[in-house]
Order: C-alpha cells, then sequence, then structure tokens
C-alpha cells in the first residue's frame, strides 16, 4: 500500500534534475466557459514548480460539479489517482518513482510463515510496479538470494513473472 504520493520522473528545465514532488495543489484557470487544469509539482533539487496538464479547454458543463470542488480543495487523493493515470502520464510524458513510497501489510504474524506448505494472495491497493521476489522477501523474512534459489528449485510457483515488475494483483504458493 502506499505511504506518500511517488516522485514524478522528468527533467527539470531550471537546474537539470530529474525528480519533482506532487504536494496535491491543483491550479485551475477559466477562460470564459473554458477550463485548464493542472497539477503542481516541485523540483526536489532547486524547488522550481512545473504545472503537469489534466484538463485542457474543458467546458465547465462537462466537468462533474463534485470533480470540480475537488481540484479546488487541493484534494491529495485526486492528485495520487491524476498521478497513476496512464493518460496523464502519456499527455506530460512523465513516471513515477515509487521507491520509499510503499509498505508491505502482511496482516498477520510470523506463525503463517513456518508451515510446510503456505498460498499466498497479495492485493495491491494502487498500481505500484515492484518485483515480486522483493515482495516475497520482505514479506516472508528471506534474503533475495534465498527466494531466487527456491525459484529455480522450483519451490516458489507462481503464475505472474517472479522477476519481472508487476502491479496487478497475484498470487504464489511457497513450498518448504
Amino acid at each position: 500500500m502506499p505511504t506518500c504520493l511517488p516522485l514524478v520522473r522528468r527533467r527539470c528545465h531550471a537546474c537539470g534534475g530529474g525528480h519533482f514532488r506532487a504536494g496535491g495543489k491543483f491550479r485551475v484557470n477559466a477562460h470564459h466557459k473554458l477550463l485548464d487544469v493542472w497539477l503542481l509539482v516541485l523540483c526536489t533539487a532547486c524547488g522550481y514548480t512545473a504545472k503537469l496538464t489534466v484538463m485542457e479547454r474543458a467546458n465547465v458543463r462537462s466537468i462533474r460539479p463534485e470533480l470540480l470542488a475537488r481540484l479546488h480543495a487541493n484534494d491529495v487523493v485526486l492528485a495520487a489517482e491524476l498521478l497513476q493515470d496512464p493518460v496523464v502520464q502519456r499527455r506530460n510524458r512523465i513516471a513515477l518513482d515509487w521507491s520509499g513510497a510503499w509498505r508491505l501489510d502482511t496482516g498477520g504474524g510470523p506463525e503463517h510463515l513456518h508451515r510446510e506448505v503456505i498460498d499466498i494472495a497479495v492485493r495491491f491497493t494502487a498500481r505500484i510496479p515492484v518485483r515480486p521476489v522483493r515482495l516475497i522477501a520482505e514479506g516472508c523474512a528471506l534474503p533475495r538470494a534465498e527466494v531466487e534459489s527456491l525459484i529455480t528449485e522450483g519451490r516458489l510457483v507462481s503464475t505472474a513473472r517472479l522477476n519481472a515488475r508487476v502491479s496487478d494483483d497475484f498470487t504464489f504458493t511457497l513450498k518448504r
């Protein structure tokens, strides 16, 4: 689950830095009956403010009133949703850096880890791309090298590719 907003990977025009921090602030600009909406992000190196386009020349009547209220209220949850939106990412040519912005909640104690065979389902509360090997190592309190060897021995199996980044729910079986 996410612990904070991810960093935005984008080159800063002022200092050449590569990361921006989103604070959840929006700028809504009106042009008669048309609105432009931007999400404001700050460069982590120099503090330069950049604008990520959310809407361009949208008719006021086409925007739901509750969405417009959330934009005016600088809703952080809305900012997180928009940052993860592939359309917004593509339009602004950005990528997200999730390092340090998520945590693993195992939901139970380590008692279940001592069984002979365990079936585990991993559920993502946000689309955070992470390698399953890292999640399994953290969740089962194992070194990453040991998880890799369990995969090669066939004692750790899953329908998902365990060495590639995933952001969708998956299950795996661990045989001790």
